[in-house]
């Protein structure tokens, strides 16, 4: 019932990151690609690495506010302290909380980073289509 507080943590170091590394890009002002028109394809593919850090945060953040309307919407919440439910059945019931947080929490987050790996992984490929294209009709 509070797996989803794992992806939650993850989702608050990916944004905090994101952030940070977005104030760095912006100092450095990356360079924009010269003759191309604003707005085209070729014009965004070369994405800063702040943008899809943002990818990640925005998965994350999707997943824990299905999860916690979820786990809401069955009960396991409450609006009042201890707000878990199963923080009120006693001490076998929060190390049974925290045996699930280490287990499903972490499968999950674990599964939506791996998931964002792939999405690095075809980004990459998209951005250097352009290039190859270009080799090729030179």
């Amino acid at each position: 019932m509070a797996c989803f507080i794992v992806p939650g943590a993850e989702a608050i170091v990916v944004t905090a990151a994101a952030l940070i590394l977005k104030q760095r890009e912006a100092k450095k002002a990356l360079p924009k690609p010269t003759g191309v028109p604003a707005g085209s394809m070729q014009s965004e593919a070369k994405q800063g690495f702040s943008r899809k850090l943002f990818w990640l945060a925005s998965l994350l953040w999707g997943g824990v506010v299905l999860l916690a309307f979820e786990h809401l919407w069955h009960g396991e919440v409450q609006p009042f302290f201890p707000f878990l439910t199963a923080a009120t059945e006693g001490a076998g019931a929060v190390s049974e909380m925290l045996a699930e947080m280490a287990s499903v929490g972490v499968t999950m987050a674990v599964l939506v980073t791996a998931i964002w790996v792939g999405m690095l992984v075809v980004s990459r490929i998209i951005e250097k289509r352009p290039a190859a294209q270009a080799e090729a009709q030179a």
